[in-house]
């Protein structure tokens, strides 16, 4: 499948703190075929309420300083697909509370980033069908 379709119409939420990165992974997904990116900088200040339904999830593993893990954990029960972009390395926390979620480390290509996303989205429609 061509990296254009791998994101096909998906709602995707992108939780980073840098702004240039921000901006350039929102166009990654949007080339990717994404409809919509609601980009998340402070979960402080996010709810459920304050965007709508997602699809999938890009999380950066500190937020302002803030760890994302609770929100992942969040995403896991909720049975929403996601996947870790950080600079910070795969601890055992990590590894052991979400296994087979993915870890794309900072620098990293936008065809690894949308491929391990959209491995994640895969994998959860073979669990759901």
């Amino acid at each position: 499948m061509a990296l254009s379709a791998l994101l096909d119409g998906l709602h995707i939420l992108l939780l980073e703190d840098e702004y240039l990165i921000a901006m350039d992974v929102e166009q990654i997904c949007r080339d990717a075929g994404a409809s919509d990116v609601t980009i998340v900088e402070n979960l402080a200040t996010f709810t459920a309420d304050d965007s709508p339904k997602f699809d999938a999830a890009i999380l950066d593993l500190m937020l302002k300083g803030v760890s994302t893990l609770p929100f992942a954990a969040q995403l896991h029960r909720d049975g929403i697909p996601f996947v870790f972009a950080s600079g910070h390395g795969m601890n055992d926390e990590i590894t052991r509370d979400f296994p087979g979620v993915a870890l794309v480390e900072k620098p990293y290509s936008g065809r690894d980033l949308v491929a391990a996303l959209a491995a994640s989205y895969e994998k959860l429609g073979d669990r759901t069908a």
